[in-house]
């Protein structure tokens, strides 16, 4: 396994489902070299179904480190199988799903944020996969379920799983989830956030570690939560939408090191090789508009981006290979933004967590010291 020798996830991409493929880890590590990538859910059930067939789901290049594998699952057995069968991959870290909202997961045989309202049994699906790699097993999670959802009920699952088994660190979503009735999109904007539930929790489990993930959209946030006490700060769409600006300021302005330097054509000429080298590595994928689908975002707010997505969208029909795609489509980008390195990115809520403390929830008292 890897040696483990990076920043701590200080900033961290959220793992998202159709995302955070190979394509747009390749793309967000030529912008920054030290954010935490996350792999797309993958199914226990897919792993171990795939077992001939894994480099399509689990390889990545070397330089994608540090990476985490997310896993969903409830089925035990399958559990430890994949965990044995990602092994081999030198993943840094493994991340077990009990957020997504997706009926496609929460509604299959209680898997996803259904979870939540299992921790022991969550606990045994941590220390199944612990027992089958030897690198950390954290847990993804919401504040509550549809009516679960009072602060108590959240420490109640921190402290079960904690306890049972080696988890450590968690990564709570600061919004519970509905799943019932409303869709994943709708699942990560009409539940409220309570950023109080996840401070609260600094609070009251000092051992173990917090990362904050829910409505933080920008590099002053992020540090504003690191400021008010979060051990880390995930983010999602934010990140994949305007990577340049977001990823492009990680390195400096949050782990204090210089950026690459790049320029966004530099990126686009490193991607370009890796794009042409994978092209349809699978027969029928990648396709063309997989692997250039993460760079949509990639001239977010400049001029020339109406008119670089509307060349893009022809190119798709015509072109065969990412060169002759850029060749095509870069000439609605202005020089002048093509050849800049990385520019301050747009501010953010920079007080959005300044009366925090006053807000926390009365802390938890655990059933045991009730009884007491």
């Amino acid at each position: 396994m890897v040696e483990n020798d990076y920043f701590p996830p200080w900033f961290s991409v959220a793992p998202m489902m159709d995302w955070t493929d190979n394509h747009y880890r390749t793309l967000a590590r030529l912008i920054s070299k030290h954010a935490w990538l996350y792999t797309e859910m993958l199914a226990a059930e897919t792993i171990v179904y795939q077992k001939g067939n894994l480099d399509r789901f689990l390889s990545y290049s070397p330089d994608q480190h540090p990476i985490v594998l997310q896993i969903g699952g409830s089925n035990l057995e399958n559990l430890a199988k994949a965990t044995k069968l990602a092994y081999a991959y030198d993943y840094d870290e493994i991340n077990f799903n009990c957020g997504c909202p997706s009926p496609r997961v929460a509604g299959r045989g209680c898997f996803g944020a259904r979870l939540m309202l299992e921790p022991k049994f969550v606990a045994e699906a941590i220390s199944v996969i612990a027992a089958n790699t030897n690198v950390p097993v954290t847990v993804k999670c919401r504040i509550g379920v549809d009516d679960h959802d009072s602060y108590n009920e959240l420490c109640d699952f921190i402290y079960k799983v904690s306890s049972l088994s080696p988890a450590r660190h968690f990564i709570v979503h600061s919004r519970k989830a509905l799943l019932n009735g409303l869709s994943p999109a709708e699942n990560r904007s009409i539940p409220p956030l309570k950023y109080e539930y996840f401070y609260g929790l600094l609070r009251d489990f000092p051992d173990l570690t917090f990362t904050i993930n829910g409505g933080i959209t920008s590099i002053d946030e992020t540090n504003a939560a690191l400021k008010a006490g979060a051990h880390g700060v995930m983010l999602g769409r934010a990140a994949y939408h305007n990577p340049w600006h977001i990823l492009g300021n990680v390195d400096a302005a949050i782990y204090g090191v210089p950026s690459s330097g790049l320029t966004r054509r530099q990126v686009l000429e490193k991607y370009q090789v890796y794009g042409d080298s994978v092209l349809q590595q699978y027969g029928l994928g990648p396709t063309m508009r997989d692997i250039v689908k993460p760079l949509l975002g990639f001239f977010h707010s400049e001029p020339g981006n109406g008119l670089w997505k509307r060349k893009a969208d022809s190119a798709f029909q015509t072109c065969t290979t990412v060169k002759s795609f850029l060749e095509e489509t870069l000439v609605a980008i202005p020089d002048s933004v093509l050849d800049s390195s990385f520019v301050k990115s747009p501010p953010g809520r920079g007080d959005l967590f300044a009366n925090i403390g006053s807000l926390l929830p009365p802390p938890y008292r655990t059933r045991d010291e009730d009884a007491v």
